[in-house]
């Protein structure tokens, strides 16, 4: 798997994991809602279509992923201090991945980095600008700020 891709599935797959499992107000989880209340509304008549009644639930449309409440959970959670904000290295360990430079050289070459891997400094800042607009472009929901 591509290294962007472990880091996706790090941040999109702790947000499942938390919509998965509700906690009550008493602490406990609840149980999961059964398939039928999970399903989108009934399409208008405009969009319906043969297949419009079997629908199912993957085919709903999923909510965006807040990329950020994601990441500052996971810090809160954290025993070190990791400035994800700002630092692809604290990120890539934030979400325990090797942010070792050959890591962040492949990601680099992954997304295309023009420039050279021997700057790393500004490879760095470059990787972690271009992962925030990947991950909004895969369905996550990231703050401007993180994006430029």
């Amino acid at each position: 798997m591509s290294i962007f891709g472990k880091i996706k599935d790090a941040i999109f797959g702790s947000a499942k994991a938390k919509e998965a499992a509700p906690v009550s107000a008493g602490g406990a989880s609840s149980p999961a809602k059964p398939a039928s209340t999970l399903a989108a509304p009934p399409a208008s008549p405009a969009q319906a279509s043969p297949a419009a009644g079997t629908a199912s639930v993957s085919a709903a449309p999923m909510s965006q992923v807040d990329i950020e409440g994601v990441l500052t959970q996971r810090a809160a959670e954290s025993k070190q201090k990791l400035d994800w904000r700002r630092s692809i290295v604290d990120l890539m360990k934030l979400l325990d991945l090797d942010s070792s430079l050959a890591a962040r050289k492949e990601l680099a070459k992954e997304l295309n980095y023009t420039g050279s891997t021997d700057d790393s400094a500004a490879m760095n800042i470059w990787l972690h600008k271009q992962v925030m607009i990947k991950l909004a472009a895969s369905g996550g929901k990231v703050p401007d700020e993180l994006k430029s």
